[in-house]
């Protein structure tokens, strides 16, 4: 059975696009690395547990690229653009075919979206993938969940709601036909990292963040920061015709995992997100709502319905 150390040098000595950046990578006892000119540095890191955060039955091809996709998608969010990543992977046995198909899709992934694997580390315990990985972002343009203001218009990107729709049949809690279920299952295996915005959220957004753990929890992340409340309006939420018919909002509002990018910008920029939404139809910007002095609540035809209390996704509740 090979040891950590052939498993580094077999699987992942060569994953993704060599970064300028990058001094020295994977072989010596940590990486060094430079921050271009007029550039900062933006760090971010995720965990993803077996059982925790995907199914026990899920393909090391869509694990290794779920992996590096939620944390891409962090970067997003902050209008930052990908450099180098590290790797830190707990397994329960050396299974050849397991890592050649993981690194091999871990590769393609790093390679797509133009980073590098520049070190990190293997270990023997349950299935679970850390990734740090490291963006740059012009100078002081970087977005913050702090700056959202009074009047501001509130932007989700995408639909919401696929991949905990997709998480519920596997689980059997809902049938789905085909069609929508390959599409759910695809949201929920395959997140689109949605770094296209980080030009848009540079110049416009006055906050932004991932949609990891529910519209609900996440945009009251920004309102904590901002010291603001919002409305929200149902009707508006982006959604499969599926959840409409069923009355099943709570899969878009408090479920997770969509890993969209939910931003605010000041309102005398709407024209700006036409423009957006007619160049970018694949990642398209729907307003959901607007940010107000207090309260945080959602607008149901002629109900108000508190949001105050409701936390989104939490691990140890």
């Amino acid at each position: 059975m090979a040891n950590e150390f052939a498993i580094i040098e077999q699987y992942f000595t060569r994953i993704g696009k060599t970064a300028d950046s990058t001094i020295l990578g994977i072989g010596d006892d940590a990486a060094v690395v430079e921050v271009p000119a007029g550039q900062q540095l933006v760090v971010s890191m995720d965990t993803l547990i077996e059982g925790t955060h995907f199914p026990q039955n899920t393909s090391p091809v869509d694990i290794a690229y779920k992996s590096l996709a939620v944390n891409l998608s962090d970067l997003a969010a902050m209008g930052a653009s990908p450099a180098w990543f590290l790797l830190s992977l707990s397994l329960e046995d050396n299974d050849p075919k397991w890592l050649s198909q993981f690194a091999d899709s871990l590769n393609q992934t790093a390679s797509t979206f133009g980073l590098q694997l520049i070190g990190g580390d293997t270990c023997h315990g349950k299935l679970a993938i850390s990734i740090q990985i490291a963006g740059h972002v012009p100078r002081g343009q970087y977005v913050e969940r702090r700056g959202a203001v009074v009047g501001d218009i509130i932007l989700v990107s995408g639909e919401l709601g696929n991949a905990a729709l997709g998480l519920a049949h596997k689980s059997g809690k809902v049938e789905l036909e085909p069609v929508l279920q390959k599409k759910c299952e695809l949201a929920l295996n395959r997140p689109q990292p949605r770094l296209e915005l980080t030009p848009f959220l540079r110049e416009f957004a006055s906050s932004a963040i991932d949609i990891s753990d529910g519209l609900v929890g996440d945009l009251k992340h920004i309102l904590d920061a901002s010291d603001c409340g919002a409305s929200l309006a149902r009707a508006a939420l982006p959604v499969d015709a599926w959840i409409e018919q069923h009355d099943a909002y709570e899969y878009a509002l408090d479920a997770g995992d969509d890993y969209e990018i939910c931003c605010t910008l000041p309102a005398r920029f709407r024209g700006e997100v036409d423009n957006w939404n007619h160049a970018h139809p694949q990642c398209r910007l729907t307003p959901v709502g607007e940010i107000t002095q207090a309260g945080y609540h959602l607008r149901d035809a002629e109900r108000l319905i508190d949001l105050s209390r409701r936390q989104g996704f939490r691990h140890f509740d």
